[in-house]
């Protein structure tokens, strides 16, 4: 049976939205003769050309979501020869975001997924991060873009959910000395390894500091100074032995830490 009408749906992404508006606008019609007509990723004149000389031999109208200028005009030029019927879904909802905004909209198509994809690689890397912590699986170390190495209290937690935050999958494992770090350390390229250190006395003051929130007696041997120098000097002879860069974070924020790692990586 022949449709009714035929809904044309333009798009230079993969024209979803387009698709959805149409089916939206259909439902309030008491018709199910209809079919709708998808054309993804217009790239250029002469395809929408094709599309317009099939669609005027039907009853149809077209919808468009198209933000490149250039494009967009040519299509409405074409329509309007053909005596088309067609809407520009975008073009409304932009000149009123620019007039609210006073900003320029980019007219880069496929923005809203590239956006998508972004947010779900930075779920990907919190979930990375999570899962890897504290050296609980030695199965992400070969996985990961960086690891984090170092003894107790030397932010490699926190600074593994920051750096997930910027789409960085993040290992870290601590260094022990009654407890031999996992051979695929050595196994990997050491520029993807970072070291991280603090002075004793910062370590000291900070596990104090832990074992006090914890409701545990401050004076136990994880805050021992001597006890951190011992662990200091093993974190210190395994980390040579690994090649990797080493970081003091004494007197540094998490967000300085970080940032010095991801100009790292920028310039790898």
């Amino acid at each position: 049976m022949k449709s009714n009408i035929v809904v044309y749906v333009l798009s230079d992404s993969i024209g979803e939205t387009g698709e959805q508006v149409a089916k939206a606008a259909m439902s309030q019609f008491n018709t199910g003769n209809y079919e709708i007509r998808r054309f993804p990723y217009i790239t250029d004149e002469e395809q929408i050309k094709e599309i317009v000389d099939e669609a005027k031999h039907e009853k149809c109208i077209i919808l468009f979501t198209i933000v490149v200028t250039e494009l967009k005009n040519y299509l409405i030029d074409k329509c309007e020869e053909r005596d088309i019927n067609y809407i520009d879904l975008m073009t409304p909802i932009i000149d009123h975001i620019q007039n609210v905004l006073s900003q320029s909209p980019k007219r880069e198509p496929g923005l809203i997924r590239r956006l998508d994809e972004k947010y779900f690689r930075k779920v990907e890397a919190v979930e990375f991060a999570v899962k890897y912590d504290d050296g609980k699986d030695a199965r992400g170390i070969k996985k990961a873009d960086i690891i984090l190495v170092g003894v107790s209290r030397t932010s490699k937690t926190p600074l593994s959910m920051y750096l997930a935050h910027k789409n960085i999958k993040v290992a870290n494992v601590p260094l022990i000395p009654e407890v031999s770090p996992p051979e695929s350390l050595f196994e990997i390229d050491h520029k993807k390894i970072i070291g991280l250190t603090a002075n004793p006395e910062k370590l000291n003051q900070i596990r104090q500091e832990r074992l006090k929130a914890l409701g545990l007696d401050n004076n136990a041997n994880y805050a021992a100074l001597e006890r951190i120098l011992e662990e200091l000097t093993y974190a210190e002879k395994i980390m040579k032995k690994l090649g990797c860069t080493i970081i003091d974070v004494s007197n540094k924020a998490v967000e300085e830490t970080a940032g010095i790692i991801l100009d790292m990586i920028k310039y790898k």
